[in-house]
């Protein structure tokens, strides 16, 4: 079974992003922003108008050396530069609430998305794109953001001075009066003309050169994701690094992750500097070439210096608006990339549910009275196939039931088809209801702030007194985290695992559940607090069912049933192991014994 391909096209990503805004609260004041600043934008490009059209009294003024006309319009100027800079004031204030609007709408559709329907823990095993999702919804959403905003606002006032000015230099242009050969003439929008030819010529050019930094963005962004798990991982397992003399080799990993992204970051810079050759020589011509194509008007007579320089002024303010894609190809590129890591993540999480439900999956319902039953399910993955010894099992209230077998069984993934978390398979689970059940996980999640949260963090627990937890603390023997109930710490560093594991346990004593479904961690204390586990299951969760998938076959009393695990390679026979409810079976004695009746040690 491969994983899913999750990928659209640019114009399918666009309006999937629009529609996402358009349902995302907030939306309103987006919109009110938007609008806000294109009122801004349309300001700023008639005060631009009005600064050029000032180009032309100013120049005449001075090449007159009328002196009384120069002190007007440089009063005037500073009336135009007034505005111009409150504009831009205004106009920076939006762009910037608007970037803080879109991250803020942006980051929470992500979270909703990927920590709602078990999607979290689905999408990391859907292959590549669940690969770092905190670099996506994290780092890529602010810079998309950033950059949407950014680019946005530009080709927004880019096309509103193109639609102001286009005007202007095309009436402008018809001053213009070429000679050639000893004839006179001229050409209707001439300077509009020259303005495209030259803009079009360097944006093609500029495509051409910077396009492969699309790709080359998109890999950095990866290569930096890699890099930065490879350190945080360094970090939070420091310890067993250096206990283990796993320095060197550790080093050498990240040396490596370093490599691959100083890699890509130096073909980045050679196709950078590739496209800043084009660009900067581009912008270098350009102070020049509106001076070389009205040249000839202005020393054939037909244009003054200030409607020279007016030409001059409105000639940059067209081809800048049109060159607009030559100066932002590199900011296109990497907005381009982040785009699409964003977004395809985003549709990985809308699009997984409909993936797994083109494949081969499990029929999953509620037991119609509550209980707990396997029927003929085979769980499967990429190229293995788990079933339990017993096709039809059902559990009982209070029945407690372990499922085991040899290495490479797939009980891991076993515990995860059961927990809702991998869904590939065949026959039908049937569950009792989840506010009824508890899955308890080897690791368990440690959320960050105090005891008290952790005790009450998941959604069965309701608000209790003090002295219920201090109890159910004391009761699991970690009765000294009683006076620190409200004490905020890094628990998750401060807590050993096994900690980790009884603060679970204490949580399951609030909680009273009439399911418990462990994944070895149940076993990994019983191994050596054997007595604290049985007197629970005896005395406070004596009506629960406990349903646990270990590798150890166990001995004595706490389990009714033993229940094997085999597994099947494709294309091979099965794997050597418990085939049958009796080839791993409670011995009369309480002990277990294997395949070929030899007995099991217990380490317990």
């Amino acid at each position: 079974m491969r994983p899913p391909v999750f990928e659209e096209r640019l114009s399918r990503q666009l309006l999937t992003l629009a529609r996402s805004i358009n349902g995302t609260p907030g939306r309103t004041g987006l919109y009110v922003l938007c609008a806000l600043i294109t009122g801004v934008i349309i300001a700023t490009a008639a005060a631009q108008v009005w600064l050029n059209a000032w180009n032309e009294p100013f120049y005449n003024a001075i090449e007159k050396k009328d002196l009384d006309g120069f002190f007007t319009q440089l009063g005037v100027f500073v009336m135009i530069a007034a505005v111009l800079l409150l504009l831009n004031v205004a106009q920076r204030y939006l762009d910037m609430t608007i970037a803080l609007k879109l991250r803020q709408m942006a980051t929470g559709d992500l979270i909703e998305n990927w920590m709602s329907h078990k999607r979290a823990a689905r999408i990391g095993r859907a292959g590549q794109i669940g690969v770092n999702p905190d670099q996506r919804i994290h780092e890529d959403a602010n810079h998309l953001t950033e950059l949407t905003t950014s680019l946005g606002v530009g080709l927004l006032q880019a096309t509103l001075l193109l639609s102001s000015f286009i005007g202007v230099l095309w009436v402008l242009s018809q001053g213009v009066v070429l000679k050639m050969f000893g004839y006179s003439f001229s050409i209707p929008g001439y300077m509009v003309w020259a303005a495209l030819l030259y803009a079009i010529t360097g944006s093609a050019f500029s495509w051409l050169v910077g396009r492969r930094l699309v790709k080359l963005q998109q890999t950095r962004y990866a290569r930096e994701a890699d890099l930065r798990v490879a350190l945080v991982q360094g970090a939070e397992h420091s310890d067993g690094i250096v206990l283990n003399n796993g320095e060197r080799h550790k080093r050498e990993a990240l040396i490596g992750d370093l490599d691959k992204l100083l890699d890509v970051l130096r073909r980045i810079v050679m196709a950078t500097v590739g496209l800043t050759w084009l660009t900067a020589g581009y912008g270098w011509v350009a102070l020049v070439f509106p001076i070389i194509v009205a040249a000839p008007a202005y020393f054939g007579g037909s244009l003054s210096f200030g409607e020279l320089m007016m030409v001059v002024g409105a000639f940059n303010q067209v081809q800048q608006s049109l060159r607009w894609f030559v100066d932002n190809a590199s900011t296109i590129a990497d907005w381009r990339a982040s785009l699409l890591r964003v977004m395809n993540f985003r549709q990985a999480l809308m699009q997984i549910d409909d993936f797994e439900a083109g494949a081969e999956r499990f029929e999953r319902v509620e037991h119609p009275q509550g209980l707990f039953a396997l029927d003929d399910v085979v769980v499967m993955s990429a190229h293995r196939r788990t079933r339990a010894s017993e096709a039809h099992l059902t559990v009982k209230p209070g029945e407690r039931v372990l499922f085991t077998g040899l290495p490479g069984a797939g009980k891991g993934i076993f515990f995860l088809a059961i927990g809702g978390l991998w869904n590939w398979g065949s026959g039908r689970i049937s569950l009792p209801p989840a506010e009824d059940t508890v899955f308890l996980a080897q690791r368990p999640f440690v959320p960050p702030g105090s005891i008290r949260t952790i005790l009450t963090y998941t959604n069965g627990v309701h608000p209790m007194d003090d002295d219920d937890m201090k109890a159910a603390l004391k009761r699991v023997g970690l009765g000294h985290l009683g006076d620190a109930l409200d004490r905020v710490e890094r628990w998750d560093r401060e807590l050993t695992n096994q900690d980790r594991q009884l603060l679970a346990l204490a949580r399951v004593l609030l909680m009273k559940p009439k399911w418990v479904f462990s994944d070895g961690m149940i076993d990994m204390i019983r191994e050596t607090q054997p007595d604290l586990i049985h007197a629970i299951f005896d005395e406070e969760l004596a009506g629960s069912s406990l349903i646990s998938i270990y590798n150890k076959p166990i001995k004595n009393a706490l389990y009714d049933r033993l229940v094997a695990l085999t597994s099947e390679v494709e294309g091979e026979a099965a794997e050597p192991g418990p085939a049958t409810a009796t080839d791993i079976r409670l011995a009369d004695q309480g002990g277990a014994v294997g395949p070929e009746g030899n007995p099991i040690p217990d380490p317990a």
